[in-house]
C-alpha cells in the first residue's frame, strides 16, 4: 500500500483574524502548512490568531506594504473584507475602498509574485433578488446593496486578471455563514450573533421585516473545507464561481425559534434580499464539496461555544 505524503505548502490568508478566516488558518496549520496572516484588526480579533501563524497587522489597501509578503507563497486565500450589508449602506465609500480596492491589491500582488491560485471570498449578495430559486452561478447578478455590488466588481476584476495575467481565481459565493467566533458585539453582526447576544441579555430577538425571509445558512467549518478544496482541486483551470451554502434554506423566524425567547419585529432593512437559496452542484463537480453539518446541529454547536466565551 502506497501512502502519498502531503506536500507542505505556504499560504497567505488575508483577514486571518476574522470569523471565517481564523478557522481556515487553524485547519491549514493542523494540516502542516505554513501560514502568513494579513489583518488590520478593524473587525478581526487578536485572540482568533493562531500562534503558529506569522501575523502582520496591515491594511490590504496599502499595496506597497503587503506586496512583499506574497513572495514565495504557494496560494492566497483572500477573505479580508467588511462583510456587512447594513454597513455598506451606511458607508458605501469606506466599504468600497476595502472590498474593491483591497481585492485588486491582493490580485495584483499575487500576479507580481507568480502565485498560481487565489481563493476569493465573494457573497450570495451578488444575486440580490431573483425571480427563481435556487440561485445558480450562471444567473444574471442583481445586487441590491453596495456590498453585493462590491463583491460583484471583485469577481469581475478576478475574471479580468485571469484573462490577462495567467492566474487562477476561484470566487466563492458564501451564503449565510455561522458558527463559533461569529461576531456578537457589532452593530452589524450577523443575525445569529445578534440573536445570541440579545438572548443572553434577556432582551427580545429583533427581526427586521416579517421573519419569513429565508437564508442558505452554512456552518463555518463546511466553508473552511470548501476553501481548502478550492485551493487544491485539479479541476480548476482559470476563473471559477462557486456557490457555498448549506443544504436548503431556513427562515429568520426558524432561527429565532431555535434560540428561544420573545421576538420583536421592526421595519425591513434596506439592501436585504427576501430569499437566498443555493444550487451547490457546481461546487460538488469542480471541488468535490458538499456541506456536512445540519443547520440545527450547527446552531447547537454555536450556542455551546457562546456559553463558554466571556463577553
Amino acid at each position: 500500500m502506497n501512502n502519498q505524503l502531503k506536500i507542505m505548502k505556504k499560504y497567505l490568508v488575508t483577514g486571518g483574524a476574522g470569523f471565517i478566516a481564523s478557522h481556515l488558518v487553524d485547519q491549514l496549520i493542523l494540516g502542516g502548512d505554513e501560514v502568513i496572516i494579513i489583518d488590520d484588526l478593524s473587525t478581526g480579533k487578536e485572540e482568533n490568531i493562531n500562534k503558529k501563524a506569522k501575523f502582520y497587522k496591515l491594511d490590504i489597501c496599502d499595496f506597497e506594504k503587503i506586496k512583499p509578503l506574497f513572495k514565495g507563497v504557494d496560494g492566497v486565500f483572500h477573505l479580508a473584507a467588511i462583510p456587512s450589508v447594513p454597513q455598506s449602506v451606511a458607508d458605501p465609500i469606506g466599504t468600497s475602498r476595502v472590498n474593491v480596492m483591497g481585492a485588486i491589491n491582493v490580485f495584483k500582488a499575487s500576479v507580481e509574485h507568480d502565485i498560481k491560485r487565489v481563493v476569493f471570498a465573494s457573497s450570495s449578495a451578488v444575486y440580490g433578488n431573483q425571480k427563481t430559486l435556487p440561485f445558480k452561478e450562471n444567473m444574471q447578478p442583481n445586487p441590491v446593496s453596495p456590498y453585493g455590488l462590491q463583491k460583484l466588481v471583485g469577481e469581475q476584476f478576478a475574471k479580468v486578471f485571469c484573462d490577462l495575467y495567467n492566474i487562477q481565481i476561484v470566487c466563492m459565493r458564501y451564503f449565510n455563514v455561522y458558527g463559533p467566533r461569529v461576531d456578537v458585539n457589532s452593530d452589524y453582526s450577523l443575525v445569529l450573533g445578534k440573536f445570541l447576544k440579545l438572548h443572553q441579555e434577556g432582551k427580545p430577538l429583533t427581526i427586521y421585516g416579517d421573519g419569513k425571509q429565508t437564508r442558505g445558512f452554512c456552518y463555518v467549518l463546511d466553508v473552511v473545507n470548501a476553501n481548502i478544496r478550492a485551493m487544491e482541486s485539479n479541476k480548476v483551470k482559470g476563473f471559477e464561481i462557486l456557490n457555498i451554502s448549506g443544504k436548503g434554506s431556513s427562515s429568520i423566524k426558524d432561527l429565532a425559534k431555535l434560540i428561544g425567547g420573545e421576538v420583536v419585529y421592526l421595519p425591513k432593512r434596506k439592501g436585504d434580499p427576501l430569499h437566498t437559496k443555493a444550487d451547490i452542484n457546481r461546487a460538488k463537480k469542480i471541488i468535490g464539496w458538499q456541506p456536512n453539518v445540519d443547520f440545527k446541529e450547527g446552531v447547537v454547536l454555536t450556542k455551546e461555544w457562546f456559553k463558554n466565551i466571556s463577553l
